[in-house]
């Protein structure tokens, strides 16, 4: 399939996930939910699909992008929906369980055709541009679902959200002859285990770093939402922060084809681990929507450098026909992080206030940083 529908089909499917995870949370505060029940909730959107990667990854591997891709997003159709049609905070649980399963296995689908598709010298390349449009979504689903917060209320968001998912499951159904499909793939008489993948030391630094540069990622789009309700922002306010670092995001992208001619990925990851370490160590002195916007897009222009870098690593290193799988353990990384952080963050934050919770952030992404620039020196 050429790249530029799957790039719009996935600002498209990930702006009603982004925008729904922002309505969620804001919609559990403004009915009294504590931080601790919000992480619980937003720990939710990770739970299923941390145990679901691996087999979501063996799937697509087996029976190509096509039809996994199209369930997917006609999932995501309604689950976004959902809380719009049946408003109160369990369905907030239900929501947040479904779109994130609905999107883990869309994530798989789009980062393998990408991957599958592109030529080993125009992966990263190609990678980057899909990144790029992530961090359209990024922009454009919260600013979209603050605003529509503001505007129409909770209900009307959920189902306004629910549109974009529709639109992205309409051109993918347009395009889907473009998608490899095996109807009746089998598995493997021997398969292999997963725990192959994390015993290849090159594989393992890689899923490794996903995991911490995930956790910063996560953390900023899960804290701030109640850092920001704390101190009094308005939700249009509150995604206004959350879009200046999506639009630092896309801007690091836009220059990335040129950055990357000239920096190798692991350095690109030493570097993005110390800016994220800076930007969180000011995040507890910042009170005003102004700083608070700074300090969000220094931290976008760190966050947003990594993914193509990742990715180009990721399918250099994986064995043959096991790049999906090797995705999907990827995507395991990610939502434990998703699942764990919010509870663990959370409590922290319900019990000591969130200055805490981004020092602690911080100082993680330190450490990080200091072994992602071993392996630098190690492999240069």
């Amino acid at each position: 399939m050429p790249l530029a529908p799957i790039v719009v089909a996935t600002i498209l499917a990930h702006a009603a996930f982004n925008g729904c995870r922002l309505t969620l949370s804001l919609s559990a505060l403004s009915q009294g939910a504590s931080p601790l029940t919000v992480g619980t909730i937003m720990s939710l959107f990770a739970a299923l699909p941390m145990l679901l990667g691996v087999p979501a990854g063996r799937m697509v591997d087996r029976v190509g992008v096509r039809g996994p891709i199209l369930a997917a997003a006609s999932a995501l159709v309604f689950v976004v929906a959902l809380p719009g049609l049946f408003p109160g905070i369990a369905t907030l649980y239900v929501t947040a369980a479904a779109v994130g399963t609905s999107f883990m296995l869309f994530h798989v689908c789009v980062q393998h055709a990408v991957g599958q598709g592109s030529h080993e010298r125009d992966r990263r390349a190609n990678f980057g541009w899909l990144a790029l449009g992530f961090s359209i979504s990024n922009f454009f689903g919260p600013l979209t679902a603050g605003l529509a917060i503001d505007s129409f209320g909770f209900d009307r968001t959920f189902l306004l959200l629910s549109i974009f998912a529709a639109a992205s499951t309409a051109l993918l159904a347009l395009r889907r002859s473009s998608f490899t499909h095996t109807p009746h793939g089998e598995r493997e008489d021997n398969p292999h285990s997963t725990l192959e993948l994390l015993r290849d030391p090159h594989l393992l630094r890689v899923f490794l770093a996903t995991g911490l540069l995930a956790s910063a990622w996560d953390m900023f789009v899960f804290v701030m939402p109640i850092y920001g309700t704390s101190i009094g922002l308005s939700a249009s306010t509150i995604g206004f922060i959350l879009a200046a670092f999506a639009s630092a995001t896309f801007l690091v992208r836009i220059l990335l084809p040129v950055i990357q001619r000239h920096v190798r990925e692991w350095t690109m990851i030493t570097a993005t681990m110390a800016v994220a370490c800076v930007a969180y160590g000011l995040f507890p002195v910042m009170h005003t929507v102004a700083l608070l916007a700074a300090a969000a897009f220094l931290l976008g222009l760190g966050l947003g450098a990594t993914q193509p870098s990742v990715m180009s690593l990721l399918y250099a290193t994986a064995p043959s026909g096991r790049a999906a799988e090797a995705v999907g353990v990827r995507a395991v990384v990610l939502n434990a992080s998703h699942t764990f952080l919010p509870l663990l963050f959370g409590g922290l934050g319900a019990a000591l206030g969130m200055t805490p919770v981004f020092l602690t952030m911080s100082v993680a992404l330190a450490g990080g940083g200091v072994l992602s620039n071993r392996v630098r020196n190690a492999v240069s």
